[in-house]
């Protein structure tokens, strides 16, 4: 049998609780009653409903027992603050395994895909931990931590923010071996007076937690690399860059999308690549840059990373396709749906502009969010690349959007509407056989139900 992930007399120990009811062991650990799965740690966390009104739940879920600040019934570990004890388990579960190398990732565009990229690379080299989906914050870091196994020999962590000082308590809990900031962009910048410097300054903060002779990975490429290289030399990192210029130790010279999969040319540290990925979108030339500096500053092989990015597919919400069949021929849906801001939109429409096809291309857009006072203008500046791209039809759903629509020509306009439910039957209805057809937005602008929309039609749901 397994070691366990966790015994309460381990829990007691690391959160200085004590033990009410029976010893237990846990295999997981778990802050949702929703999805516990039999063995986990059942976590009782305060937010919009308090956690210990889920007891019940989970306890019928086959939670092994709880961390939980008042009695419930059934095992658990009693502490003061449920959410202090989550982040101290985080903490003793990185110091019991002090044979792994950590790595962690933030930036402006691409963090989750880029994270899952490496793990793929990780899983491939031996005992291997990482973030599942977009677990990022304050309460995302210091539960993946509280899940890494102790025999773990290597683990990657995503680490996120919104405002100033939010990645600073993050990465000092890590306490990473290498890190990567994949770009820094106008995001968030509503909550940033100085916009996108401020920006900058705050995805330096994961240089503070870096241990000992740590490995920063950088994007020369990008307008503040001189000022993020400088903060991580400060903090005594190693610092690796990537990009399509010449001294960078990972350069991308070219990216090719024949068919259904791209074709990277690179040089590493001097040395010729030429390699195939799943990913068809052109800024996967600098994540698999990236990718493949974090795996080397990890201790992975070369050829495993190669391998990893051979097989990596895009993420649901982050470029992933499907093909929808229709009366007289098939379309492709490009679900870009997750998230959006102005450099992964710009990048997103690009790559739909040097895809080949027989059809047209048609794209439905969502209100990019966190812009500040600037977002109108962000938004309309995207007629540009999409007339660059040759698009032949533009949706657009949500109050900033419409300053998008308003700057497009006639010629190109598809439809618009207040929200994403609104416009989402009328992009349907457009969907012609041999169409490509991509629905990028943030995703608090509900993009995803558009891309749900045009999914459900090959399966006789739409209408």
């Amino acid at each position: 049998m397994a070691e366990p992930l966790w015994t309460s007399e381990e829990i007691a120990a690391a959160t200085g609780g004590k033990l009410a009811g029976k010893p237990f062991a846990a295999t997981g650990v778990s802050i949702d009653s929703r999805s516990i799965e039999p063995g986990d740690l059942f976590v009782a966390l305060a937010g919009v409903r308090d956690g210990h009104e889920f007891a019940e739940q989970a306890f019928a879920a086959q939670a092994a027992g709880m961390l939980a600040s008042r009695t419930v019934f059934g095992s658990a570990v009693m502490v003061d603050d449920t959410f202090a004890a989550l982040e101290k388990l985080g903490l003793a579960a990185r110091d019991r395994a002090p044979q792994a190398r950590r790595g962690a990732v933030t930036g402006s565009v691409g963090k989750t895909s880029v994270t899952q990229a490496i793990a793929a690379g990780l899983k491939l080299a031996g005992r291997w931990h990482s973030s599942v989906k977009s677990y990022n914050n304050h309460i995302g870091v210091p539960l993946t931590l509280a899940r890494m196994p102790r025999d773990t020999e290597r683990a990657i962590f995503e680490i996120g923010m919104n405002h100033a000082d939010e990645i600073r308590p993050l990465t000092r809990m890590v306490k990473p071996h290498a890190v990567v900031v994949t770009t820094v962009g106008p995001v968030h910048t509503e909550n940033f007076p100085d916009g996108e410097a401020g920006v900058a300054r705050a995805k330096a903060e994961i240089f503070e937690g870096l241990e000992p002779g740590g490995v920063a990975v950088l994007n020369a490429d990008n307008r503040w690399f001189e000022v993020l290289r400088a903060e991580a030399l400060k903090a005594g990192a190693i610092v690796r860059s990537f990009g399509a210029g010449e001294g960078c130790d990972a350069r991308l010279i070219d990216f090719q999308v024949p068919g259904p999969h791209a074709v990277v040319q690179a040089r590493l540290h001097g040395k010729a690549l030429d390699f195939p990925i799943l990913q068809t979108g052109h800024h996967w030339g600098l994540n698999s840059m990236a990718v493949l500096l974090m795996l080397e500053a990890l201790g992975v092989d070369l050829d495993d990373g190669l391998s990893a990015l051979g097989s990596f597919e895009p993420l649901a919400g982050r470029g992933a396709e499907t093909t929808v069949a229709l009366k007289g021929g098939q379309v492709t849906v490009i679900d870009e749906s997750y998230n959006a801001n102005p450099i992964s939109m710009a990048s997103a429409i690009a790559t739909l502009g040097a895809r080949k096809t027989g059809g047209r291309r048609i794209v439905a857009l969502t209100d990019m969010l966190e812009l500040g006072p600037e977002a109108a203008a962000f938004h309309a500046a995207l007629a540009k690349p999409l007339e660059e791209a040759k698009v032949d039809l533009v949706f657009c759903a949500g109050p900033l959007m419409k300053s998008l629509y308003e700057a497009l020509p006639p010629t190109r306009r598809g439809a618009y509407a207040e929200t994403a439910a609104d416009l989402a039957p009328q992009v349907v209805r457009a969907a012609e056989p041999g169409d490509l057809v991509m629905v990028k937005g943030s995703n608090g602008s509900k993009a995803g139900l558009i891309a749900q929309a045009l999914v459900a039609l090959g399966s006789g749901e739409g209408g």
